[in-house]
């Protein structure tokens, strides 16, 4: 016997305590790491021109804010140095000053909050005279010279107090180079956090202002990943996460919603994305012009990227994401 019901998916939406009752995915402060800039100096709180309302932030305010996002439920940030250019040389030797800036951040944000998680980039370009993630000779990114540049980094690093290492930098074998160099230091409880699908692409643009850390000639296209390409983002995850990866991330993370859903999809590993600059300045920028609501697009950004499948993510909307959730 048949019976002419009409279907009614309406009846799931009839209000705000239905819709809440069934809604399927659902982002929490827990998701979220705030990315961090930081720089030389003291009393230095500077806003990127390019990011409104994200800063540069010199150690005495680093600690300061570390304080506010912890406080806000903010459980990791991911730290970023602005190294002055009469530091930087081919080989990324300040990298591994123990008294340099970025190791002393890393100690900041342990002794302001030591179960902040800290998580820490590992590539040339911050401390690079050519302002490539790689060693550069005759125009070339060498990939086999760079990857004990980067093992080094990596236990500097962890020596300093990092949690979590993660190498940005897209060399071939840099996860299994840098996992063996931690285990021999005798920093096994160190993860490492890939960035196993990072893009070549034009998001980057606020970032490399933040960082000035833009390459002096050429492009990164011999080392990040070419926009046009999915299947190869499965096989980079592949490679990571036989080499020792503890989690795989996709960089950046709008445009590239659907290797979001693949790595997801295909990995046993908890994937994170990364909210990069560019998207963060666009919203701001609509925002500014009325354009749209900014509140309500910075929510569904987020949860845009939960719906791909993302476990972990990294956006600069993360501490007013985290205050908006507190006064709810």
């Amino acid at each position: 016997m048949s019976y002419n019901i009409p279907i009614r998916p309406r009846r799931n939406r009839i209000n705000a305590s239905m819709r809440s009752l069934v809604q399927e995915n659902h982002v929490s402060v827990n998701d979220l790491i705030m990315p961090l800039f930081v720089i030389e100096g003291e009393g230095h709180k500077i806003e990127v021109p390019s990011m409104p309302n994200i800063y540069r932030f010199s150690l005495d305010t680093l600690a300061q804010e570390v304080s506010e996002l912890w406080d806000l439920g903010i459980k990791a940030v991911a730290l970023f140095p602005a190294i002055d250019d009469s530091l930087k040389d081919s080989i990324a030797t300040e990298s591994l000053n123990p008294e340099g800036l970025f190791q002393r951040a890393i100690k900041t944000v342990k002794s302001t909050c030591p179960d902040m998680l800290t998580i820490c980039d590992v590539a040339m370009d911050p401390y690079s005279s050519d302002g490539h993630d790689g060693f550069v000779e005759n125009s070339e990114i060498i990939n086999d010279k760079t990857l004990p540049i980067l093992a080094k980094m990596a236990v500097a690093q962890a020596q300093a107090g990092a949690d979590i290492i993660a190498p940005s930098d897209m060399m071939d074998g840099r996860v299994s180079v840098i996992r063996e160099a931690l285990d021999q230091a005798g920093y096994s409880n160190v993860g490492i956090l890939a960035y196993t699908a990072k893009y070549a692409s034009a998001f980057y643009g606020p970032f490399r202002d933040a960082l000035d850390s833009a390459p002096k000639a050429g492009d990164k296209k011999t080392y990040q990943m070419n926009p046009a390409n999915t299947r190869e983002a499965l096989r980079e995850a592949e490679l990571d996460t036989a080499e020792g990866a503890d989690m795989i991330m996709v960089k950046p993370g709008l445009a590239y919603l659907d290797v979001v859903q693949t790595l997801a999809q295909n990995s046993q590993l908890p994937i994170a994305v990364y909210n990069v600059s560019g998207e963060y300045a666009m919203l701001q920028a609509a925002a500014e012009k009325g354009w749209l609501d900014y509140r309500s697009t910075v929510c569904e950004t987020l949860m845009s990227f939960k719906r791909a499948g993302a476990d972990i993510i990294l956006s600069y909307h993360a501490k007013e994401f985290a205050s908006w959730q507190k006064e709810a």
